[in-house]
Protein backbone atom coordinates (compact mmCIF):
# COMPACT_ATOMS: atom_id res chain seq x y z
CA UNK A 1 0.00 0.00 0.00
CA UNK A 2 1.31 3.42 -0.96
CA UNK A 3 1.23 6.11 1.74
CA UNK A 4 -2.12 7.93 1.68
CA UNK A 5 -1.83 11.61 0.96
CA UNK A 6 -3.14 14.25 3.32
CA UNK A 7 -5.60 15.41 0.63
CA UNK A 8 -7.00 11.88 0.37
CA UNK A 9 -7.50 11.62 4.14
CA UNK A 10 -9.07 15.07 4.38
CA UNK A 11 -11.41 14.18 1.53
CA UNK A 12 -12.34 10.93 3.28
CA UNK A 13 -13.22 12.85 6.45
CA UNK A 14 -15.19 15.45 4.50
CA UNK A 15 -17.36 12.87 2.72
CA UNK A 16 -17.98 10.98 5.96
CA UNK A 17 -19.06 14.20 7.69
CA UNK A 18 -21.10 15.69 4.83
CA UNK A 19 -22.85 12.43 3.93
CA UNK A 20 -22.35 12.70 0.17
CA UNK A 21 -19.69 13.34 -2.44
CA UNK A 22 -21.46 16.45 -3.73
CA UNK A 23 -21.85 17.99 -0.27
CA UNK A 24 -18.19 17.26 0.52
CA UNK A 25 -17.16 18.88 -2.76
CA UNK A 26 -19.04 22.05 -1.83
CA UNK A 27 -17.52 22.09 1.64
CA UNK A 28 -14.02 21.64 0.25
CA UNK A 29 -14.52 24.03 -2.65
CA UNK A 30 -13.62 21.37 -5.20
CA UNK A 31 -15.29 19.68 -8.12
CA UNK A 32 -17.26 16.54 -7.31
CA UNK A 33 -15.17 14.60 -9.80
CA UNK A 34 -12.02 15.55 -7.86
CA UNK A 35 -13.57 14.30 -4.61
CA UNK A 36 -14.59 11.02 -6.25
CA UNK A 37 -11.10 10.63 -7.69
CA UNK A 38 -9.40 11.09 -4.30
CA UNK A 39 -11.70 8.56 -2.60
CA UNK A 40 -11.22 6.00 -5.38
CA UNK A 41 -7.44 6.35 -5.17
CA UNK A 42 -7.51 5.99 -1.39
CA UNK A 43 -9.67 2.86 -1.65
CA UNK A 44 -7.34 1.34 -4.26
CA UNK A 45 -4.28 2.01 -2.13
CA UNK A 46 -5.97 0.69 1.04
CA UNK A 47 -7.37 -2.34 -0.72
CA UNK A 48 -10.83 -1.87 0.86
CA UNK A 49 -14.01 0.01 0.04
CA UNK A 50 -14.53 2.91 2.42
CA UNK A 51 -18.09 3.69 1.34
CA UNK A 52 -21.10 1.57 0.43
CA UNK A 53 -22.48 3.09 -2.77
CA UNK A 54 -25.44 0.74 -3.21
CA UNK A 55 -27.95 3.26 -1.82
CA UNK A 56 -28.86 6.76 -2.96
CA UNK A 57 -26.27 8.27 -0.64
CA UNK A 58 -22.90 6.70 0.14
CA UNK A 59 -22.53 5.38 3.68
CA UNK A 60 -19.43 4.28 5.50
CA UNK A 61 -18.61 0.64 5.04
CA UNK A 62 -17.44 -1.52 7.95
CA UNK A 63 -13.85 -0.85 6.88
CA UNK A 64 -14.60 2.87 6.53
CA UNK A 65 -15.98 3.07 10.07
CA UNK A 66 -12.93 1.28 11.41
CA UNK A 67 -10.43 3.48 9.56
CA UNK A 68 -12.18 6.82 10.08
CA UNK A 69 -10.79 7.48 13.62
CA UNK A 70 -7.25 6.72 12.43
CA UNK A 71 -7.62 9.09 9.52
CA UNK A 72 -8.90 11.77 11.90
CA UNK A 73 -5.90 11.33 14.20
CA UNK A 74 -3.46 11.60 11.31
CA UNK A 75 -5.07 14.80 10.01
CA UNK A 76 -5.20 16.25 13.54
CA UNK A 77 -1.52 15.44 14.11
CA UNK A 78 -0.49 17.08 10.86
CA UNK A 79 -2.51 20.19 11.71
CA UNK A 80 -0.93 20.26 15.19
CA UNK A 81 2.51 19.90 13.60
CA UNK A 82 1.84 22.85 11.33
CA UNK A 83 0.49 25.00 14.18
CA UNK A 84 3.40 24.26 16.48
CA UNK A 85 5.97 24.85 13.76
CA UNK A 86 4.28 28.14 12.85
CA UNK A 87 4.30 29.22 16.49
CA UNK A 88 7.96 28.32 16.95
CA UNK A 89 8.85 30.25 13.80
CA UNK A 90 7.20 33.26 15.42
CA UNK A 91 9.23 32.83 18.63
CA UNK A 92 6.71 30.79 20.61
CA UNK A 93 8.41 28.33 22.94
CA UNK A 94 7.58 24.64 22.39
CA UNK A 95 7.23 23.89 26.10
CA UNK A 96 6.66 25.62 29.44
CA UNK A 97 7.57 23.95 32.74
CA UNK A 98 6.09 24.93 36.09
CA UNK A 99 6.80 23.91 39.68
CA UNK A 100 4.02 24.27 42.24
CA UNK A 101 4.38 24.29 46.01
CA UNK A 102 2.39 21.33 47.38
CA UNK A 103 0.47 23.61 49.75
CA UNK A 104 -0.60 26.02 47.00
CA UNK A 105 -4.40 26.17 46.44
CA UNK A 106 -4.74 24.42 43.09
CA UNK A 107 -8.05 26.18 42.39
CA UNK A 108 -6.05 29.39 41.89
CA UNK A 109 -3.90 27.70 39.26
CA UNK A 110 -6.51 25.74 37.29
CA UNK A 111 -8.19 28.82 35.83
CA UNK A 112 -4.87 30.18 34.59
CA UNK A 113 -3.90 26.85 33.04
CA UNK A 114 -7.29 26.51 31.34
CA UNK A 115 -6.90 29.94 29.75
CA UNK A 116 -3.27 29.18 28.88
CA UNK A 117 -4.27 25.99 27.08
CA UNK A 118 -6.85 27.86 25.02
CA UNK A 119 -4.42 30.70 24.24
CA UNK A 120 -1.39 28.53 23.43
CA UNK A 121 -2.69 25.09 22.36
CA UNK A 122 0.61 24.06 20.77
CA UNK A 123 2.77 24.77 23.84
CA UNK A 124 3.40 21.62 25.85
CA UNK A 125 3.06 22.15 29.59
CA UNK A 126 4.88 20.26 32.33
CA UNK A 127 3.81 20.71 35.94
CA UNK A 128 5.65 19.23 38.93
CA UNK A 129 4.77 19.50 42.60
CA UNK A 130 7.41 19.96 45.31
CA UNK A 131 7.39 20.90 48.98
CA UNK A 132 8.78 23.98 50.75
CA UNK A 133 12.38 24.77 49.78
CA UNK A 134 12.45 21.99 47.20
CA UNK A 135 10.01 23.93 44.99
CA UNK A 136 12.16 27.06 45.13
CA UNK A 137 15.30 24.99 44.58
CA UNK A 138 13.94 23.49 41.36
CA UNK A 139 13.23 26.98 40.02
CA UNK A 140 16.56 28.45 41.12
CA UNK A 141 18.47 25.53 39.60
CA UNK A 142 16.88 26.16 36.21
CA UNK A 143 14.91 22.90 36.00
CA UNK A 144 11.65 24.79 35.38
CA UNK A 145 10.65 28.12 33.84
CA UNK A 146 8.10 29.38 36.38
CA UNK A 147 7.52 28.60 40.03
CA UNK A 148 4.71 29.02 42.54
CA UNK A 149 6.89 28.83 45.62
CA UNK A 150 6.93 29.78 49.28
CA UNK A 151 8.93 32.97 49.66
CA UNK A 152 12.19 32.38 51.51
CA UNK A 153 14.79 35.04 52.24
CA UNK A 154 17.63 32.89 50.90
CA UNK A 155 18.39 33.58 47.20
CA UNK A 156 15.06 35.33 46.55
CA UNK A 157 17.05 38.20 45.04
CA UNK A 158 17.77 35.87 42.09
CA UNK A 159 14.09 35.87 41.13
CA UNK A 160 11.59 38.23 39.57
CA UNK A 161 8.59 37.52 41.77
CA UNK A 162 5.26 38.82 42.98
CA UNK A 163 3.17 37.46 45.83
CA UNK A 164 -0.04 35.82 44.63
CA UNK A 165 -1.54 34.44 47.85
CA UNK A 166 -0.90 33.36 51.41
CA UNK A 167 -1.33 29.84 52.76
CA UNK A 168 -2.84 29.77 56.25
CA UNK A 169 -1.51 26.96 58.41
CA UNK A 170 -3.67 25.39 61.08
CA UNK A 171 -2.59 22.89 63.75
CA UNK A 172 -4.85 19.84 63.86
CA UNK A 173 -5.27 16.35 65.24
CA UNK A 174 -7.84 13.58 64.93
CA UNK A 175 -10.78 13.58 67.39
CA UNK A 176 -9.44 10.40 69.02
CA UNK A 177 -6.04 11.99 69.66
CA UNK A 178 -5.10 12.96 73.23
CA UNK A 179 -4.74 16.66 72.35
CA UNK A 180 -8.34 16.84 71.10
CA UNK A 181 -9.56 16.86 74.71
CA UNK A 182 -7.95 20.27 75.37
CA UNK A 183 -10.30 23.14 74.48
CA UNK A 184 -8.07 26.10 75.26
CA UNK A 185 -4.72 27.34 73.98
CA UNK A 186 -1.93 24.77 74.09
CA UNK A 187 1.51 25.49 75.42
CA UNK A 188 4.71 23.85 74.26
CA UNK A 189 4.68 21.62 77.37
CA UNK A 190 1.54 19.81 76.17
CA UNK A 191 2.44 19.77 72.49
CA UNK A 192 5.95 18.48 73.05
CA UNK A 193 4.66 15.33 74.76
CA UNK A 194 2.91 14.10 71.61
CA UNK A 195 4.25 12.85 68.28
CA UNK A 196 4.37 15.72 65.79
CA UNK A 197 4.04 14.98 62.09
CA UNK A 198 6.48 17.27 60.27
CA UNK A 199 6.69 17.95 56.55
CA UNK A 200 10.30 17.35 55.58
CA UNK A 201 12.21 19.66 53.25
CA UNK A 202 14.32 17.68 50.78
CA UNK A 203 16.23 20.66 49.41
CA UNK A 204 19.57 22.12 50.40
CA UNK A 205 18.01 25.59 50.28
CA UNK A 206 16.32 25.28 53.68
CA UNK A 207 17.75 21.99 54.91
CA UNK A 208 17.83 21.79 58.70
CA UNK A 209 15.70 24.92 59.14
CA UNK A 210 12.88 23.43 61.21
CA UNK A 211 9.92 25.77 61.52
CA UNK A 212 7.20 25.17 64.05
CA UNK A 213 8.74 21.94 65.36
CA UNK A 214 7.81 21.73 69.04
CA UNK A 215 7.71 18.06 69.95
CA UNK A 216 10.66 15.99 71.03
CA UNK A 217 9.13 13.10 69.09
CA UNK A 218 8.66 13.71 65.37
CA UNK A 219 7.73 11.71 62.33
CA UNK A 220 9.20 13.22 59.16
CA UNK A 221 7.29 12.99 55.89
CA UNK A 222 8.12 14.32 52.44
CA UNK A 223 4.55 14.07 51.12
CA UNK A 224 1.67 16.33 52.15
CA UNK A 225 -0.91 13.69 51.24
CA UNK A 226 0.77 11.12 53.49
CA UNK A 227 0.83 13.61 56.34
CA UNK A 228 -2.88 14.29 55.86
CA UNK A 229 -3.68 10.57 55.97
CA UNK A 230 -1.64 10.05 59.13
CA UNK A 231 -3.31 12.97 60.85
CA UNK A 232 -6.72 11.49 60.04
CA UNK A 233 -5.54 8.16 61.47
CA UNK A 234 -4.57 9.82 64.77
CA UNK A 235 -0.87 8.97 64.48
CA UNK A 236 0.14 12.44 65.59
CA UNK A 237 -0.63 16.14 65.41
CA UNK A 238 0.71 18.74 63.04
CA UNK A 239 0.03 21.70 60.78
CA UNK A 240 -1.82 21.65 57.46
CA UNK A 241 -2.96 24.33 55.00
CA UNK A 242 -6.47 25.31 56.03
CA UNK A 243 -7.87 25.05 52.51
CA UNK A 244 -6.81 21.39 52.21
CA UNK A 245 -8.58 20.27 55.38
CA UNK A 246 -11.60 22.59 55.46
CA UNK A 247 -13.96 19.68 54.76
CA UNK A 248 -12.31 17.56 57.47
CA UNK A 249 -12.74 20.33 60.04
CA UNK A 250 -16.37 20.87 59.07
CA UNK A 251 -17.12 17.14 59.26
CA UNK A 252 -15.27 16.66 62.55
CA UNK A 253 -12.68 14.31 61.07
CA UNK A 254 -9.99 16.70 62.32
CA UNK A 255 -9.98 19.04 65.30
CA UNK A 256 -8.34 22.47 65.19
CA UNK A 257 -5.75 23.07 67.89
CA UNK A 258 -4.69 26.45 69.23
CA UNK A 259 -0.96 26.58 70.02
CA UNK A 260 0.01 29.59 72.11
CA UNK A 261 3.09 30.12 69.99
CA UNK A 262 4.43 28.80 66.70
CA UNK A 263 8.08 29.15 65.78
CA UNK A 264 8.55 31.81 68.45
CA UNK A 265 5.52 33.88 67.40
CA UNK A 266 1.97 34.12 68.64
CA UNK A 267 -0.64 32.24 66.68
CA UNK A 268 -0.37 30.22 63.48
CA UNK A 269 1.53 31.62 60.49
CA UNK A 270 0.56 32.47 56.94
CA UNK A 271 3.09 31.49 54.30
CA UNK A 272 3.48 33.94 51.39
CA UNK A 273 3.52 32.23 47.99
CA UNK A 274 5.02 34.00 44.99
CA UNK A 275 4.86 33.41 41.24
CA UNK A 276 8.41 33.80 40.00
CA UNK A 277 10.97 33.32 37.27
CA UNK A 278 14.74 33.58 37.29
CA UNK A 279 16.20 37.02 36.57
CA UNK A 280 18.96 35.46 34.48
CA UNK A 281 16.64 33.91 31.89
CA UNK A 282 13.88 35.68 29.97
CA UNK A 283 10.64 33.90 29.18
CA UNK A 284 9.13 33.50 25.73
CA UNK A 285 5.68 34.86 24.76
CA UNK A 286 3.74 31.97 26.33
CA UNK A 287 5.75 32.07 29.55
CA UNK A 288 5.36 35.83 29.87
CA UNK A 289 1.61 35.52 29.40
CA UNK A 290 1.30 32.78 32.04
CA UNK A 291 3.42 34.63 34.60
CA UNK A 292 1.44 37.85 34.08
CA UNK A 293 -1.81 35.87 34.38
CA UNK A 294 -0.65 34.38 37.66
CA UNK A 295 0.34 37.83 38.92
CA UNK A 296 -2.74 39.81 38.04
CA UNK A 297 -4.99 38.03 35.57
CA UNK A 298 -2.73 38.76 32.62
CA UNK A 299 -4.09 42.28 32.15
CA UNK A 300 -0.71 43.97 32.52
CA UNK A 301 2.40 43.14 30.52
CA UNK A 302 5.34 41.61 32.38
CA UNK A 303 7.54 44.60 31.61
CA UNK A 304 5.14 46.77 33.61
CA UNK A 305 5.00 44.35 36.53
CA UNK A 306 8.63 43.54 37.24
CA UNK A 307 8.80 43.79 40.97
CA UNK A 308 10.14 41.72 43.82
CA UNK A 309 7.91 40.49 46.57
CA UNK A 310 9.26 41.31 50.02
CA UNK A 311 10.95 38.10 51.22
CA UNK A 312 9.17 36.79 54.31
CA UNK A 313 9.48 33.51 56.12
CA UNK A 314 6.65 31.50 57.57
CA UNK A 315 6.37 29.15 60.52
Amino acid sequence: MDTPTLIQLETFLAVAEAGSFSAAARALGRAQSAVTYQIQNLEEEAGVELFDRSAYRPTLSEAGRALLPRAQRIVDDVQAFRSQARGMAQGLEPEISLVVEAMFPMCLLLGALTEFQAMFPTVQTRVRVETLGAAAQVLLDGAVDIGLVVSFADRMDELVAAQVTEVELVAVCAPQHALAAHDGPLGDDLLSEQVQLVLSDRSSLTHGQDRGVVSLRTWRLADLGAKHAMLLAGLGWGSMPRHTIADDLAAGRLIELRPLRWDGREGMPRLPVVAARRKSEALGPAGRWLLARLWDGGEVAEADRLRLASPRTGG
